[in-house]
C-alpha cells in the first residue's frame, strides 16, 4: 500500500504562515489516522485552519 498526502500551499502567503498551516494539517490529519481503514480506496479531502479544501490524502496500491 501507498499513502499518497497532496496539500496545494498558498504561494503568496508568507513562508512562516505556509509552514504554520502545513505543519497543523499534518499534526490533525496524522492523529486522526486511526479513525480510517488505511487500504486501498481510502481516501478523504484536507482541509485547512480556513475550512478551505486544500489537498487530499488517499491509499493506493503500491
Amino acid at each position: 500500500m501507498k499513502f499518497v498526502l497532496e496539500v496545494d500551499v498558498d504561494d503568496a502567503a508568507p513562508t512562516e504562515d505556509s509552514a504554520r498551516e502545513l505543519g497543523r494539517i499534518l499534526r490533525y490529519w496524522a492523529g486522526n489516522l486511526h479513525h480510517y481503514a488505511l487500504e486501498p480506496g481510502a481516501g478523504e479531502s484536507v482541509y485547512d485552519s480556513g475550512y478551505r479544501e486544500v489537498g487530499r490524502w488517499r491509499c493506493t496500491e503500491a
